[in-house]
């Protein structure tokens, strides 16, 4: 069964991050995701690398894994935007579109009759998704805006690290997954409202709007108080314990999320007269004698291995894990089970290792059938089934260049 955005075709022209993460949700939904890209190089991730991915002898391919972690299911077309011909290709490509996404610097479509204002004159139905690092308004528009440098003007970076030590970025480009994640549900509310009033619309998404939304309870803090949140290691601000301790051999995380878990918690360790404490009977007191329950806990966490704690206390219900690996991760038996990772054909790798969508639907299941495309490996194809181009047509734009 298809999923549910089967009916939906997407013309991606986005690149690196934030804007391919957007299309291969909408990918992983069912749509129809047809990436254009620039001939002869691509999009700028394929050049992030090493590491490459391996074919089945264990040789390097030209396919750099940075991007395939985002531009599963899509198929390439290669087209060169900058010469008139080709960008009369993606117009007629947009006519048939139901979204188009895309990630330039502010008014640069324009120059090429690609922009939002042109292309809803010749497909009113058209969901236009704009990713920016700072929008389409304001004063900052123009500016360029890459994961790091939104990290630190969007204030994670101001949260992030241990106490008393220097600012630090995620390990991951956050601003350009969350900004990757708003876009996705953009472009599914923005569809919705079409099925209603039949119009697409702008969408209009900044890196660093959603970095700036994405500080949740850290931004409602600071708002709350004017005192503005410190970097706190790996310690929660509002819940304690909640945190990793030490063990005989590693570590283990304790998320007692209320007073009740915190006492299950005390229970199994044996240490039922911190509960009893008055500095540490409620969650408030926790947090305010932060300093002085911390060291007790550890020295009990010290006592037994990371497996036993964790056996132990999931038996009581208290919410509890290791601090896994990658390697652990995918060895994890609830990982595993829910098939989060699968091996999807590729043209040049043979089989690739992919990480699919979280996303589970009862009624339209998603189904992962390939890899991510080689550079230009559905031109022909596209351009022959769906722009009703001929062979020889397809062999003239190849020869000047166009694709």
């Amino acid at each position: 069964m298809a999923g549910p955005l089967a009916h939906i075709r997407v013309l991606d022209m986005t690149r690196v991050l934030a804007g391919p993460w957007t299309g291969q949700n909408l990918s992983d939904l069912g749509a129809e995701v047809i990436k254009i890209e620039r001939p002869g190089k691509g999009d700028d991730s394929r050049a992030f690398a090493p590491p490459y991915i391996r074919d089945a002898q264990g040789r390097e391919t030209a396919e750099s894994a940075y991007f395939c972690c985002a531009n599963r299911g899509k198929k390439s077309v290669t087209v060169d935007i900058s010469k008139p011909e080709g960008a009369q290709l993606v117009r007629a490509l947009a006519a048939h579109a139901d979204v188009l996404l895309e990630n330039y610097k502010f008014g640069d479509l324009d120059r090429y009759g690609l922009g939002y204002d042109e292309l809803q004159v010749i497909n009113p139905r058209l969901v236009y998704c704009s990713i920016t690092g700072f929008g389409q308004t304001g004063p900052d528009r123009e500016k360029p805006g890459y994961d790091f440098m939104i990290q630190g003007m969007g204030g994670i970076m101001s949260v992030t690290g241990e106490r008393g030590q220097g600012p630090q970025r995620v390990g991951i480009p956050i601003a350009d997954i969350m900004t990757g994640m708003y876009a996705s549900i953009a472009v599914c509310a923005a569809l919705a409202h079409r099925a209603e009033s039949g119009r697409g619309q702008h969408l209009d998404l900044a890196l660093l709007d959603c970095q700036v939304a994405a500080l949740a309870y850290q931004a409602m803090n600071y708002l709350a108080t004017g005192v503005a949140p410190t970097r706190a290691g790996n310690v929660h601000p509002n819940i304690v314990p909640y945190q990793p301790f030490r063990t005989a051999d590693g570590d283990v995380i304790v998320a007692c999320g209320n007073d009740n878990l915190f006492r299950k918690f005390c229970e199994v360790a044996g240490c039922q007269h911190l509960a009893q404490d008055e500095r540490f009977a409620s969650n408030a007191d926790r947090v305010r004698n932060r300093d002085a329950i911390e060291p007790l806990i550890e020295a009990v966490t010290r006592r037994r291995t990371t497996r036993e704690w964790v056996a132990a206390l999931e038996a009581a219900g208290v919410p509890c894990g290791p601090i896994n690996s990658l390697k652990e991760v995918f060895e994890e038996p609830q990982v595993r089970a829910r098939g989060m990772l699968q091996e999807l054909p590729h043209q040049s790798a043979g089989k690739l290792p992919q990480v699919v969508s979280p996303m589970k639907f009862s009624a339209t299941p998603l189904a992962f059938h390939s890899a991510p495309p080689t550079l230009g490996q559905h031109t022909e194809q596209v351009l022959r089934e769906l722009l009703g181009r001929s062979e020889a047509d397809i062999a003239a734009l190849r020869a000047a260049g166009i694709v």
